[in-house]
């Protein structure tokens, strides 16, 4: 036994929701621990898309500048049967939304290294590789926490095994956040149970880095093929991935094999000549969300969370969003800005949100699972019919905030605000690399700056607050916020610090009430919830 050492918040889980939630707090100067039982990343392909919004929360951790070389835009999705007959197009966004590419693919280790990286530059943020998590005991103002060493007992093919050594060590936090992954140990020493919609499919994940350029079109294509339902994907700069679904005649050690992956390859003319086979492995597909989020000081993110089908690409984006929201709650409570009752907003906000994706993800997985050839035809004809005369569809936007901290009875909060460039002097950027993220109140109105309540000014620039009128210093290169105002038919939106829209106003009078709206939250803890509880 070591000492005790105390944190502002630990994170338990050091893979790309926890790296997050450290980087975002770290960067606000909140004292962070991070408590990852591997000694060394995880060699291996896991995650290989995330959407605009999520490349805006990288960009929120100063990464921005490092993305383009380890991420490749995704420019069409299509679903297609068997025969090859497209039966769904999706056309992606050279520029979504929050101002990235609306579908970005890359290589989970990549990402993992950037964003660790950018974690271990922090003076506020200690990372304790090589630990894990075995007891957590919770008092008045903080939780302590007994971690053991580990060590790695077997290591092959990228699978790791780590057992406990006898060294001990305490911590202590005023906050834990278990990103610890499906097998959660946080969730376990909470005792929180799952709800399990009873969805499960074996698939093989085969990735492979290519020996030589070569282009794939579509880029991304869904083979709904009943005699083996496919994916085919980029899996970044340089790497493909091929999900191939285990069908129900086969085993899945006959599945899991190196031979047989090569097997499944070969229609696409990938082989030992041409590729390197990076991992094979079968994963059982889950819908799954946790009934709790929150347990006095204690919550949950990522996977410990929530599992989601990988249908609709969103599992590594549900848990940075859940990254996101905790973050800037965090920062709240922890500056004495708000109430500790805030928090409860965190599952409020984020668990309804988590719901409707995998929801969402089972409904495309039930379409594209099928292994049935009269219940595919019937399926086919159906699509077919739906595309006639439509060459393709934008992809669907994710549903976003429905409760907690957003302004009520606006059609428009809880949204997710656009990102576009500004031009400053002579500086041209997206809107957070010149202007920051954060509370954000943004206007067409140029006189609202200086007209809005001097009390309300002083407490939003306090609360660390920006008023930005569009069209005085700041330059609207490409129209985007414009487009937007008159999209919705008003002049003021109030972002919140994850891009969601707090509310809208149409004049200077509207802005002023939500400002005090947004105070009367804050200090009341918005509408306290019971810890959690999924409804």
């Amino acid at each position: 036994m070591t000492g005790t050492e105390s944190y502002d918040v630990a994170i338990i889980g050091l893979g790309p929701v926890g790296s997050v939630l450290a980087c975002l707090l770290g960067r606000r100067g909140h004292s962070v621990v991070v408590i990852e039982r591997h000694a060394s990343p995880y060699p291996l392909p896991r995650a290989v898309h995330f959407d605009h919004e999520v490349a805006r929360i990288l960009q929120a951790c100063g990464l921005g500048p490092e993305l383009g070389a380890i991420t490749e835009p995704a420019d069409v999705y299509e679903w297609r049967n068997g025969s090859g007959q497209v039966l769904l197009r999706f056309a992606t966004q050279e520029a979504g939304g929050s101002g990235w590419p609306s579908s970005n693919m890359f290589s989970q280790p990549a990402l993992e290294a950037v964003i660790e990286r950018a974690v271990t530059t922090l003076p506020a943020v200690s990372v304790r590789r090589g630990w894990q998590l075995e007891g957590m005991e919770e008092t008045a103002e903080s939780v302590a926490l007994t971690i053991r060493r580990t060590m790695v007992v077997h290591e092959a093919d990228g699978r790791r095994d780590a057992e406990p050594t006898g060294d001990t060590d305490t911590i202590d936090a005023r906050y834990v956040v278990g990103c610890d992954g499906a097998n959660s140990t946080v969730r376990e020493l909470l005792g929180i149970e799952m709800t399990d919609l009873g969805f499960y499919y074996d698939w093989l994940i085969v990735d492979v880095a290519l020996r030589e350029p070569r282009v794939f079109d579509p880029s991304n294509v869904q083979i709904c093929d009943p005699a083996r339902p496919t994916t085919v994907v980029s899996g970044g700069p340089g790497r493909r991935r091929w999900e191939f679904m285990r069908l129900p005649h086969e085993s899945i050690d006959e599945l899991n094999d190196a031979g047989r992956s090569w097997e499944l390859l070969a229609p696409w003319d990938v082989t030992p000549r041409n590729a390197t086979l990076e991992r094979h492995a079968v994963y059982t597909f889950q819908a799954k969300w946790a009934e709790n989020w929150r347990v006095g000081r204690v919550f949950l993110a990522g996977d410990a969370a929530h599992l989601t089908p990988p249908f609709a690409g969103q599992g590594l984006c549900a848990g940075l969003r859940d990254a996101a929201n905790l973050d800037w709650k965090f920062d709240l409570v922890l500056s004495g800005k708000a109430t500790d009752a805030i928090l409860d907003t965190y599952s409020t906000e984020r668990a309804a949100n988590a719901r409707a994706l995998i929801e969402f993800a089972v409904e495309l997985g039930k379409v594209i699972c099928v292994a049935d050839a009269d219940e595919a035809t019937e399926r086919d004809a159906a699509m077919v019919a739906a595309m006639a005369g439509v060459d393709s569809q934008p992809i669907p936007d994710m549903p976003g905030v429905s409760g907690g901290i957003i302004s009520p009875g606006d059609p428009v909060a809880g949204s997710l605000f656009v990102q576009g460039r500004v031009r400053i002097g002579d500086r041209t950027a997206r809107f957070d690399d010149l202007l920051g993220p954060g509370w954000r109140m943004i206007t067409l109105d140029r006189e609202l700056p200086t007209s809005l309540p001097t009390g309300d000014a002083k407490w939003f620039s306090e609360l660390g607050g920006r008023i930005v009128a569009i069209g005085t210093e700041v330059e609207d290169v490409d129209g985007t916020y414009t487009a937007w105002f008159a999209d919705h038919g008003v002049t003021t939106v109030l972002q919140r610090p994850d891009f969601y829209v707090f509310g809208t106003a149409g004049d200077a009078a509207d802005a002023a009430a939500l400002l005090g709206s947004l105070r009367t939250m804050l200090d009341s803890g918005c509408e306290p919830t019971d810890r959690g509880r999924t409804r």
